[in-house]
């Protein structure tokens, strides 16, 4: 596949509602991007798709009108290992967000230290063939044992399919890692689907291995409001509830339909995080402690 040959780019929500739901003060949304814009920040060579720009201040924007008060922002690979886009977005942020960048074998000490001075916190492996070539896991290891020492994380996208020939190699990560929504469930199999259930014991047995349970709209059969993949998020939530995070997935690049409202899906937390205290969990002690502490 080549950057020319995807069905036309769907944007972003243009209006997206007002969710009923308030999230608790100091809210976080763990996990979104922000695109270019391109005449200052140029999408990578070798991207996959191209995306309509989605620039930090309509990201910070969106977060005041959803009643959020801090980002996490996931480095996409739109940008490859070129971070400037995500670097410029932390530090116009008043301290109010944090970052996950893309690095490569390449990437210095010097510029991984001026990437923690910004906020960065993690790296992201991605894994979903569709969107990334492949890094041989060599060259992995040896990035997560660079970023190791600083104190970071690495986040993990892959399809749950893909599970059985990855997982050796997560649980040998030498950092928490975290997985991007769910691992991506085929939420048509079931809770019960040896699939998700391996997953559970995946994070059973690793106590270092955390979860999001964003993008319920990348994984619905149904549509909106998501009634088939609020089992899947509510059951980690409930089972690991120190250990769950939750993000808009803004822009929500590559939407293969059309794209979410935001609103729609600030509404769907309450019914996977049922009370105060997992709300809370959910949204401000678990990404404060990761991305703050």
């Amino acid at each position: 596949m080549n950057k020319n040959s995807n069905p036309p780019y769907i944007p972003f929500h243009p209006n997206p509602s007002k969710p009923r739901f308030q999230p608790p003060a100091g809210a976080v949304d763990s996990h979104c991007h922000v695109f270019g814009p391109a005449s200052r920040f140029p999408y990578a060579a070798e991207r996959k798709y191209t995306p309509v720009d989605a620039p930090k201040e309509k990201l910070f924007a969106l977060r005041d009108f959803l009643g959020f008060d801090k980002n996490v922002i996931v480095q996409a690979s739109c940008h490859g290992t070129d971070n400037a886009a995500l670097v410029d977005a932390l530090v116009n942020s008043n301290n109010k967000a944090r970052g996950v960048a893309t690095v490569g074998e390449q990437t210095s000490k010097q510029e991984l230290q001026a990437l923690d001075k910004a906020g960065v916190r993690g790296v992201r492996f991605n894994f979903v063939k569709r969107l990334v070539d492949f890094t041989p896991r060599d060259v992995l290891e040896k990035i997560a044992a660079t970023i190791a020492p600083m104190g970071w994380h690495i986040v993990v996208y892959f399809e749950m399919p893909d599970l059985p020939e990855l997982e050796s190699f997560f649980t040998a990560l030498p950092t928490l890692v975290v997985v991007d929504h769910m691992g991506r469930p085929d939420v048509k199999k079931g809770i019960d689907h040896p699939e998700f259930q391996r997953y559970l014991k995946l994070l059973d047995a690793h106590d270092n291995i955390w979860s999001k349970v964003s993008c319920p709209e990348r994984l619905t059969s149904q549509g909106a409001p998501y009634d088939d993949v609020v089992p899947f998020a509510r059951a980690l939530v409930e089972r690991y509830p120190n250990r769950v995070l939750w993000g808009t997935d803004w822009p929500h690049p590559n939407m293969p339909v059309e794209a979410p409202d935001d609103g729609v899906l600030v509404d769907v937390i309450p019914r996977i995080a049922r009370n105060p205290e997992l709300q809370e969990a959910l949204l401000v002690h678990n990404p404060m402690a990761l991305y703050w502490s």
